[in-house]
């Protein structure tokens, strides 16, 4: 069995990234993590435990972290990419002189969710990542997605993910790497539309929260309302993945796309959902000009809530692409200033037009 032990890095200690190195450390293979952070570096190789973004989660002990950068991407099979979509393309810019890096030697797989600003527009992360790495990496990179919050996970529970790349063979790669007692994984060819699940469905989930918040305050919203909501962000999901060019609608009615939109607006680990009921309950986004200043001082949230970022990108892309995204585009005008959350959701459950066969 030592011939099918892996090298692996993990690029960020968060709780995503701390989960999957959890799992991988626990099938025996040698896992390295870099993190920035020094406490949390040292908690990992000290208390095989990451306390700040995973509590309550024992790390074995062949999963250790580094400051390092260039350290945790050397001499590594596989390398998985954990870093938020805000803060990625500048860390693989510091990958792309390492050596292995340059030498294709690893293949890289990628956890973030979201789009990445482009010369002409949103783009998604696997293009723009394609972009500065080295040409070996063209078509190569692997993206990885699908029904799984980090707690659960980490925790053992049966969880199903998407492994998808335009390489058919890297895909069955992390496929074997992460399948396991706990974690059953598909292939999928199909990177456009994995992609625009994991990114879109965080922006529905924020509606989906404010919806679940005011469903307190008011006897207008219940359960109908939110799977009416969760139709049209399906929908909405949909129509962008077509837009960007899938060309596969299986996709969609996958664990990556109506699996993912459910577990992020129903689960209670949702940051998403979270922030969404925080924006009725706590009134979270006062302090924030409006959606720029809000994505500029994102730290200020607690928490790092995605669909807040990815909201503004499908703002772009609706327009570019003449789209028509009710659910989107009010989760962005309240981001905005524009609308107040009870009058828009209000407004929004009324005109929803779902398209039916």
């Amino acid at each position: 069995m030592e011939q099918n032990i892996k090298n692996i890095g993990i690029i960020n200690a968060g709780a995503w990234g701390t989960a999957i190195a959890k799992v991988l450390g626990a099938s025996g293979h040698n896992v390295e993590i870099w993190e920035y952070m020094e406490d949390v570096v040292a908690e990992i190789n000290t208390e095989h435990s990451n306390s700040r973004y995973l509590l309550g989660v024992n790390l074995s002990e062949n999963v250790t972290a580094t400051g390092n950068l260039t350290k945790a991407a050397t001499g590594k099979d596989f390398i998985i990419i954990a870093t938020p979509s805000l803060y990625i393309l500048d860390i693989v810019k510091k990958l792309v002189p390492v050596q292995d890096i340059m030498e294709g030697k690893p293949v890289i797989g990628i956890l973030t969710k979201g789009f990445i600003k482009g010369p002409a527009g949103p783009v998604l992360i696997t293009r723009a990542l394609e972009d500065y790495l080295p040409g070996f990496y063209k078509d190569g990179l692997v993206y990885i997605s699908g029904p799984s919050h980090a707690e659960e996970v980490a925790r053992g529970k049966l969880t199903g993910l998407i492994s998808a790349s335009k390489n058919g063979l890297n895909s069955i790669r992390f496929r074997e790497l992460l399948s396991g007692s706990n974690l059953m994984v598909y292939s999928s060819l199909d990177t456009i539309g994995v992609q625009t699940c994991g990114a879109v469905k965080n922006v529905i989930a924020i509606a989906y929260g404010m919806l679940d918040a005011l469903s307190e305050i008011t006897d207008s919203f219940g359960d109908n309302t939110e799977s009416l909501l969760l139709a049209a962000g399906l929908n909405e999901i949909q129509q962008i993945g077509k837009a960007l060019g899938s060309e596969y609608p299986e996709t969609f009615t996958s664990i990556a796309g109506v699996g993912d939109l459910d577990v992020t607006c129903r689960s209670k680990y949702g940051r998403n959902r979270k922030f969404g009921r925080e924006i009725v309950n706590n009134r979270k986004i006062a302090g924030f000009k409006d959606a720029e200043d809000l994505i500029a001082n994102i730290d200020r949230i607690g928490y790092l809530p995605e669909g807040a970022i990815a909201a503004s990108y499908v703002k772009q892309l609706m327009e570019q692409y003449k789209l028509k995204l009710p659910v989107s585009e009010v989760v962005y005008k309240i981001l905005n200033k524009e609308d107040k959350p009870l009058k828009a959701i209000h407004a929004l459950v009324q005109k929803l037009n779902i398209p039916q066969s």
